[in-house]
């Protein structure tokens, strides 16, 4: 048990460290080779932000643990919209705008219901993860559009001069961080199944609660720094950007290295997910804006789902 639980810890946090430095990396060597902010903001910086799921995902799908892959998924979500939110909102209250609610939410929720209805009657088979990676290609596209029509509605990179960008260093540095990041991804579904074994615990809890609570981290520490200086504004369109890229990039890649059948054990979680994502926008609809005591109602709802999956 102690070997398990020290590879799942070194994992994480070499998975959790690694992965932000790769985001900046990313972002710069795209910003050197010409790639406008707007394209940057809207899918570099919100596909790296979903590295750590994408690689845990598809290593586990590879590796048969079908459970984890589709757990970590239903469970990154989950916690987004509910944990890293809820907290978020005790911090301080998230203003969020009209366009996130409108365009990316209802995005984002009928991404997760049709992949929910998919997974329940027909399972993640090549074809149905064919679908979903397809549909993530369709969604960037519609991403961009709308970026270009309110550019303050994603994440801009930094103002670095480019001529200041070191290209090759940022090369190193991103493969380097890309390496440790698939190596902290490897440790931590090993740490995870190792866990699963000797505990005596089924994968899906494993997946659904464990590995996505690690693979949330990365948001979690974003949303937090972000609250604590008051730039509330992108939280959520941030949170939103991010399941949907896990819903439809990171569920289509796992099915596509190691497709197979969806446990029974996931019907629930899959329905408390959409409920969760129901009463956080509930919440931002009634005022454009969260307040303290919706984030604890958030974070009960997290504590829920918990208690579900067990």
């Amino acid at each position: 048990m102690l070997v398990a639980l020290i590879l799942f810890l070194v994992g994480l946090v070499a998975l959790t460290l690694a992965a932000d430095r790769f985001v900046m990396s990313a972002s710069r060597l795209s910003r050197a080779l010409g790639l406008s902010p707007i394209l940057i903001g809207a899918l570099v910086i919100g596909l790296g932000t979903s590295a750590p799921e994408m690689l845990v995902s598809a290593l586990a799908a590879g590796r048969g643990q079908v459970d984890i892959a589709i757990g970590n998924v239903i469970g990154s979500n989950t916690a987004n919209l509910s944990l890293v939110l809820g907290s978020t909102a005790l911090v301080a209250t998230i203003v969020s705008r009209a366009s996130t609610i409108i365009r990316e939410g209802a995005l984002m929720l009928a991404a997760m219901t049709a992949a929910t209805l998919m997974l329940w009657n027909l399972g993640l088979k090549r074809i149905e993860a064919s679908i979903l990676a397809l549909a993530m290609i369709g969604a960037g596209y519609l991403l961009v559009r709308w970026a270009r029509v309110d550019p303050s509605a994603v994440p801009i990179p930094d103002d670095e001069p480019v001529e200041d960008i070191r290209v090759g260093v940022e090369w190193v540095v991103g493969a380097a961080t890309l390496g440790l990041t698939l190596l902290g991804a490897d440790l931590l579904v090993r740490g995870a199944s190792r866990m699963a074994v000797e505990l005596g615990i089924n994968s899906a809890f494993v997946g659904l609660v464990i590995v996505s609570v690690g693979t949330s981290l990365p948001e979690l520490a974003t949303a937090m720094a972000a609250a604590r200086r008051r730039e509330t504004d992108l939280v959520l369109g941030n949170l939103v950007g991010s399941n949907l890229f896990n819903t439809l990039a990171v569920l289509g890649v796992a099915g596509l290295i190691g497709p197979g059948t969806v446990s029974n054990q996931f019907h629930g979680a899959m329905i408390y997910m959409l409920v969760v994502a129901v009463a956080a926008g509930v919440f931002v609809l009634t005022g454009r804006r969260i307040e303290r005591w919706q984030g604890a109602v958030l974070v009960a709802l997290f504590v829920g789902f918990v208690a579900l999956s067990v």
